[in-house]
């Protein structure tokens, strides 16, 4: 079923000139915020203090560095811009401030997703969080492994050098986690489907095992990702728990644009179930695997947009999205060189962490 809006500005009385580009909005989620990336709201987003006050003000109740402040470092720290507690309400704050930055006279959003803590921005997006309600649950569930990380997690690639995906590989990283699993005191899970990566989450015997099992690529894989815990696994119950002893269904409501979940479920305006969404948001989605590349599937089958765009900071999704449509032979694309040769023609993707690419989206 497709998604329709009466502010598409598809109507007949709007010359097709005129029309507004139908697209669907991505969210980023950790792991976005890097070295290059520091000075991101004061370089793009010194207008939009609004919604950085309001992100401010509520963790300096929290007694937490203000986002402005952890921006404005003249350094870029690992330790400090990657912390869970510091990482998630800035890359909201950067996400939201370019959600707001889309020229919304050329474009019109029909659907958003996100990226496994991008659900979360997602929910403020499209609506289902007002911005008091966003920044608390942004903010709760990124500080709630402030005492210590539970687990780790890891990404091994399978795909080849078309980023097509490989079956074979697939089955044979899939057989060495089940292996991994066997060993005494090993819990290690798959966390995400990431276009042609899986992401693991697991405890540290576990991923140590795992990464023994599996063939070293590019001098890069299997890689572990730092700072980040054990998301979108059975390890993170007592969390999901817990998020739900601190924040009730009260903070939910339907959304205003339909929703893509990371099991390619659409939360539609007009039949949502709230309470089942919040179960699902502090439930399943804590513990359960996300599936990023089902909703990139559900997003361009459902929606048929002219244009996906991806929210800054950074691009790391582009690849992940892209291989997302080769799998799914996407406006005919094949290969990694088609879908470079697209991008350089009449990009489909539009990522706002690139500065070309950035032009073609804000106001």
């Amino acid at each position: 079923m497709k998604a329709t809006n009466k502010n598409s500005g598809q109507n007949s009385s709007e010359s097709p000139s005129l029309a507004k580009k139908k697209v669907v909005v991505i969210c980023p989620g950790r792991g976005t915020y890097n070295k290059e990336e520091l000075g991101y709201l004061q370089r793009l987003h010194a207008d939009k203090t609004e919604i950085i006050t309001l992100i401010d003000e509520f963790r300096d109740r929290q007694g937490q560095m203000s986002v402005s402040e952890l921006d404005g470092m003249e350094n870029y720290s690992m330790r400090v811009h990657t912390a869970g507690e510091n990482a998630s309400a800035l890359i909201y704050a950067c996400a939201l401030a370019d959600y707001h930055a889309i020229n919304k006279d050329q474009f019109d959003v029909v659907a958003v997703t996100g990226n496994s803590m991008g659900w979360y921005i997602a929910l403020a997006v499209a609506g289902a969080l007002a911005p008091e309600q966003a920044i608390e649950l942004i903010n709760t569930m990124g500080s709630m492994m402030s005492e210590g990380v539970i687990g780790g997690q890891m990404i091994y690639p399978i795909i080849n050098d078309d980023w097509q995906i490989d079956p074979v590989r697939e089955q044979q990283v899939l057989q060495s986690l089940a292996q991994a699993n066997q060993q005494q005191g090993c819990e290690v899970y798959l966390s995400i489907n990431l276009g042609g990566y899986l992401v693991f989450g697991g405890n540290k015997a576990g991923l140590l095992a795992l990464e023994k099992l599996l063939p070293e690529l590019q001098d890069r894989y299997p890689m572990n990702l730092f700072n980040h815990g054990a998301f979108h696994t059975p390890l993170l119950n007592e969390v999901s728990q817990q998020a739900k002893s601190l924040m009730s269904v009260d903070m939910f409501k339907a959304p205003n644009i339909p929703l893509i979940d990371g099991l390619g479920q659409v939360w539609q305006p007009y039949s949502c179930d709230v309470e089942h969404l919040y179960d699902y948001t502090l439930g399943s989605q804590v513990v359960a695997p996300y599936n990023f590349s089902k909703a990139i599937e559900v997003a361009i089958k459902e929606f048929a947009p002219d244009k996906l765009i991806i929210l800054g900071p950074g691009a790391t999704l582009g690849g992940a999205v892209a291989q997302g449509l080769i799998s799914h032979q996407w406006q005919n694309l094949q290969s990694k060189a088609d879908f470079i040769a697209k991008q350089k023609q009449e990009p489909f993707i539009l990522a706002m962490g690139l500065a070309e690419q950035r032009k073609q989206v804000v106001i």
